[in-house]
């Protein structure tokens, strides 16, 4: 099987050139915490709640383009696909921290929340509070415990930017993180797997007419392996898988994302979400809100995911205030 080609130089300094590149796009927006494969906010205010999000590299713009005035004002970046080290997030925080706590967000996979949870322990022992809110919108899992974090974490980071804007406290920040998180649920679909960028190698096998329904963004397993199927049928079955569980409901407002993989067109997002927004119809559900492009992505992935958050006022709010980062701006 031949190698993905990557336009790459030494495979050891793919995460901090990455981020010695965004520090350059954002034109003083962003540096480096010294030392660390972390990218803080130049123009990070005082007396805020900090919010700090991160994960493995390799699903840009997912985490490391969502810092800014508005969005997270430190993100932390492990090695491709692999969680961020304790002490990496340990020394992040301690540069956001401005006095009021420090929210932290992320996917909900076992490295990251191991290695998350011993920061937030290393953090109070030098008198820092930290409040966690995972992403787990991966209607895939059944069980609600295990579910992984998606692309769903778009809206999540959004809305915690809003709040850890809006709130002098803590409690308040968090609980608003928990409500979108109580009310965001994804799926995602794989037509070609992605790769390793160390090894040009593939993250699984896909045969020419397959697809495979609730993978991970690394590439984990998803629920069922089927033939590729036209778009409206697939748009179907994505549909219902994400509106069955939480169960949304006739009447609610929604926000709707539909992210791109990796190597997946627009042409093809658009054919799905007039499907899809043709099913919430019927449903007697009112999108509000569509978001369509690359958001968490998996290297060269082909396939889509499909997200929708439930909104009360409060949400649709967050999700509306102004915000810049490299990933998304929002006027």
């Amino acid at each position: 099987m031949n190698k993905v080609k990557k336009l790459i130089n030494n495979v050891s300094d793919l995460v901090p050139e990455t981020l010695d590149g965004l520090v350059l796009a954002s034109h003083g927006r962003l540096k480096m915490v010294p030392g660390q494969n972390a990218l803080i906010r130049s123009d990070l205010e005082d007396d805020k709640v900090a919010l700090l999000i991160g994960g493995g590299s390799g699903h840009e713009p997912m985490y490391t383009a969502y810092v800014g005035k508005g969005w997270a004002d430190v993100s932390v970046a492990g090695h491709i696909f692999a969680a961020p080290a304790p002490d990496l997030v340990f020394e992040a925080a301690k540069a956001a921290h401005r006095g009021r706590g420090v929210l932290f967000v992320y996917g909900n996979y076992a490295g990251d929340n191991m290695n998350f949870d011993i920061a937030a322990e290393m953090l109070a022992d030098v008198g820092i509070e930290v409040r966690t809110v995972r992403v787990c919108d991966d209607v895939a899992v059944k069980d609600p415990a295990e579910r992984r974090g998606i692309a769903g974490a778009f809206y999540m980071v959004k809305v915690a930017g809003a709040a850890c804007t809006q709130f002098k406290n803590l409690d308040e920040a968090e609980r608003l993180v928990r409500k979108a998180q109580a009310n965001i649920r994804s799926i995602g679909v794989a037509v070609k797997a992605g790769s390793l960028p160390e090894t040009g190698e593939l993250t699984f096998e896909l045969g020419d007419d397959e697809i495979e329904i609730g993978m991970g963004a690394h590439g984990e397993p998803g629920v069922e392996r089927r033939k590729l199927m036209p778009a409206d049928e697939l748009a179907d079955e994505m549909t219902r898988l994400v509106l069955d569980d939480l169960p949304f409901k006739r009447g609610d407002r929604l926000a709707m994302l539909l992210n791109n993989l990796g190597a997946t067109t627009m042409m093809e997002l658009m054919i799905i979400n007039r499907r899809a927004r043709a099913r919430l119809a019927q449903s007697g559900m009112e999108v509000v809100r569509t978001d369509a492009g690359p958001f968490l992505t998996c290297q060269e992935m082909a396939g889509l995911s499909l997200t929708f958050m439930r909104l009360d006022d409060e949400l649709e709010r967050a999700l509306a205030e102004p915000a810049w980062s490299l990933g998304y701006r929002q006027t």
